[in-house]
C-alpha cells in the first residue's frame, strides 16, 4: 500500500481522557492523511477503543484536540462544533463501522433502507435513485440482492457487517473509523471480508482508523500501526517494520503472542 503524505486529514494534539482517577488514554498525538490507514493495536484495557471513541465523536475528551480537514466553514475542532454541524460531519465525511454490526444499523427497517437512509440524510429525496444506488452498493459488498427487502434480524453476522459497510460507504465518506471489524465472524468469513474492505478502500482512497485484536488484519490492512498500553502510545510505525522488528518491550510480546489482545 502506498498513501499521499500532504496534510493531514485528521489531526489529535495532546488527546487525553481519564474515568475518575483511572486513564482512558493519555498525550495521544496522531494524524492521518489522505488515503492513510491508521491501526492501532493493544491488548485489552490499553485504551485503544476509549481512542477510537474520542476520535470517531462518540466520547468527549478530558482535553486535547481533534482537527478535521473540513470542507466547508467552520471550527475544525470536531468538539467545537455544533452538535448538527458534528451530525452532519457524520452523515456525510465520515463513517463508523461498529465491532457489533447491531449498533450500526437499524434492524427494524429492511437492508435496502438501511443503505438508502444514509443517502436520505444527505438530501437525496428520488426513490428510483435510492433504490438504484442501494442496490449497487449491496452488489459491491457481496450481498444477494434477492435481500434488499429482508430486514437485518434474519441475517447472519458477516451478512450484518458487510450490510454496515454498505450503509457506511455510499455516501464515499472520506474518514472511516472501524472498530473490530471482523470480530467473532469464522476465518473464512473473515477472509473474504477483509479481501473486500481493502478492494473498496483503495477504489474509493478513503482514509481510516481501525482498531483490531488481529495483527494479521493489521498486517493486511494498516499503513502505519500504534501500538498502545495502560493509555499510552507505546510504538508507532509502519505496519511491516513494526510487526516484523518491534522495539519496544510491550510490543515484541505481542508479536510473539504472549499477551491477550
Amino acid at each position: 500500500m502506498t498513501s499521499n503524505k500532504e496534510t493531514p486529514l485528521l489531526r489529535v494534539t495532546e488527546l487525553s481522557h481519564y474515568y475518575g482517577d483511572q486513564v482512558g488514554c493519555e498525550e495521544i498525538n496522531l494524524e492521518v492523511y489522505n488515503g492513510e490507514i491508521l491501526g492501532i493495536v493493544g491488548e485489552s484495557g490499553s485504551g485503544k477503543t476509549t481512542l477510537l471513541k474520542i476520535i470517531s465523536g462518540l466520547l468527549p475528551p478530558t482535553q486535547g484536540t481533534i482537527e478535521f480537514d473540513k470542507r466547508i466553514e467552520g471550527p475544525s475542532d470536531i468538539y467545537q462544533m455544533s452538535e448538527p454541524e458534528r451530525r452532519l460531519l457524520m452523515r456525510t465525511d465520515w463513517g463508523i463501522i461498529y465491532q457489533n454490526p447491531k449498533d450500526g444499523l437499524r434492524m427494524n427497517v429492511s437492508a435496502g433502507a438501511n443503505v438508502g437512509e444514509r443517502l436520505m440524510a444527505v438530501g437525496a429525496r428520488n426513490y428510483s435513485y435510492i433504490r438504484a444506488e442501494s442496490n449497487d452498493w449491496l452488489n459491491k459488498v457481496e450481498m444477494d440482492l434477492g435481500r434488499i427487502d429482508h430486514f437485518p434480524k434474519t441475517f447472519s453476522g458477516g451478512m450484518l457487517q458487510r450490510l454496515q459497510i454498505a450503509r457506511n460507504l455510499i455516501t464515499k465518506p472520506r474518514l472511516v473509523f472501524m472498530d473490530e471489524p471482523t470480530s467473532g465472524l469464522d476465518v473464512s468469513v473473515q477472509a473474504r471480508l477483509l479481501d473486500l474492505v481493502r478492494g473498496l478502500v483503495n477504489q474509493l482512497g478513503i482514509s481510516c482508523v481501525i482498531v483490531s485484536h488481529d495483527l494479521g488484519v493489521m498486517r493486511l490492512l494498516s499503513h502505519r500501526l500504534m501500538v498502545m498500553k495502560s493509555g499510552k502510545v507505546v510504538e508507532q510505525g509502519l505496519t511491516d517494520q513494526v510487526l516484523d522488528d518491534p522495539q519496544a518491550p510491550y510490543t515484541q510480546l505481542l508479536v510473539s503472542s504472549i499477551l491477550p489482545i
